[in-house]
């Protein structure tokens, strides 16, 4: 039946591309130069993957979604640049100043070189401890302990580790593409749903939707009439950043060191998307090349389904996952051109085998 399915749905794509002049993806590998992407519940499955798994652009790929980064699109972002207005979406290197999640503290030592004439900084620091990428050796597919692309855990560490998901071959591509803000903690406020990002609180699509309307965009893909284009580098403002400047240091550090552990119950409370079915759709189908937010979990956590959307995006899709992104200066910035597409860049750490990054990014208008 799935065979029957596949086939069906190859020709009448093939048939609506003689129509319309778009190349749609059909069979893996994927070209990242397709018009046209299948949604979640038409993607190909290869048999080596677990269900859900969209490993769709080669055995030996590892950069997921950044494929979709390709010059045609990086180049028609580049058309987001009016005024050269630059935001830098990162936080100082030591905020937050207490991490969550029970992450290490960044410590900055300067080294003199030569009295009063030369120095050099020492950086002791957890790459997730601040604004970050999340790279695809992060999370695994728990259930099944699969990483993208079907890397394990001794790809990772051991005598037969390898360079299969690190973090370096996102940044020898690089990241750059078309940037869109929804930010829902301006219209949550304005609309009187008051929510404290430092607990657990859900975010559904609906209201994701409903947000972006109000902001003037179809946050839909654009393949079902919306203005999510391929390849677009999606941000969400859930609050968390602004509410950690309004805490004293003493409130901020007892949320953070809250105790964590797997489940429900645990202590470590964060608003951010809701994991359900529309949700991991829509994060599918835009085909977004990454997604971030400024909390410390861009999902809401703990999650209480069965799944983490960390599983989704990270395993699932291979799609890079930013957290603690500096989305105040983007929010006003937003608002004041009353535009919220903008051009994005960003450049992971070069490391090889690295899990993940500091964000490196910054918008320009």
């Amino acid at each position: 039946m799935a065979d029957l399915k596949s086939q069906v749905y190859n020709r009448l794509s093939q048939v609506s591309d003689s129509l319309t002049g778009n190349k749609t993806a059909t069979a893996i590998p994927f070209s990242p130069d397709c018009t046209k992407f299948p949604s979640r519940k038409d993607v190909p499955r290869r048999e080596d993957a677990p269900e859900g798994a969209a490993w769709v652009w080669g055995e030996d790929d590892y950069l997921g979604r950044v494929n979709l980064l390709t010059p045609a699109r990086v180049a028609a972002a580049a058309k987001e640049i009016k005024s050269g207005q630059i935001v830098p979406l990162n936080l100082p290197l030591g905020i937050p100043e207490v991490p969550a999640f029970s992450r290490q503290q960044f410590k900055h030592e300067i080294k003199e070189l030569a009295p009063g004439a030369c120095y050099d900084d020492i950086y002791t620091m957890n790459t997730q401890s601040g604004t970050q990428w999340d790279g695809l050796r992060h999370m695994a597919h728990l259930s099944t302990k699969t990483f993208y692309n079907g890397t394990k855990g001794e790809d990772i560490m051991g005598p037969e580790k390898n360079g299969n998901c690190g973090i370096h071959h996102w940044a020898q591509h690089g990241i750059a593409g078309r940037g869109v803000l929804i930010d829902y903690w301006t219209y949550a406020t304005e609309k009187g749903m008051l929510y404290d990002p430092y607990e657990y609180y859900c975010i559904p699509y609906s209201e994701l939707y409903a947000c972006g309307k109000a902001q003037g965009i179809d946050i839909r893909p654009a393949s079902q009439g919306g203005d999510i284009m391929i390849g677009d580098i999606l941000f969400i403002r859930s609050g968390f950043i602004s509410t950690y400047y309004s805490k004293t240091p003493d409130a901020r550090a007892a949320a953070a060191l809250r105790p964590h552990a797997p489940g429900k119950a645990d202590g470590q409370r964060w608003a951010g998307i809701k994991q359900e079915d529309v949700m991991l759709d829509w994060l599918h189908d835009c085909y977004f090349a990454a997604v971030a937010g400024d909390a410390p979990s861009f999902e809401a956590w703990p999650s209480h389904e069965e799944y983490m959307l960390h599983e989704y995006i990270l395993a699932f899709w291979g799609m890079p996952l930013g957290e603690l992104f500096d989305l105040e200066k983007l929010s006003e910035t937003c608002r004041e051109k009353g535009r919220w597409t903008f051009f994005v860049t960003s450049c992971p750490s070069n490391c090889e085998g690295g899990v993940s990054s500091h964000g490196n990014a910054m918008a320009i208008f």
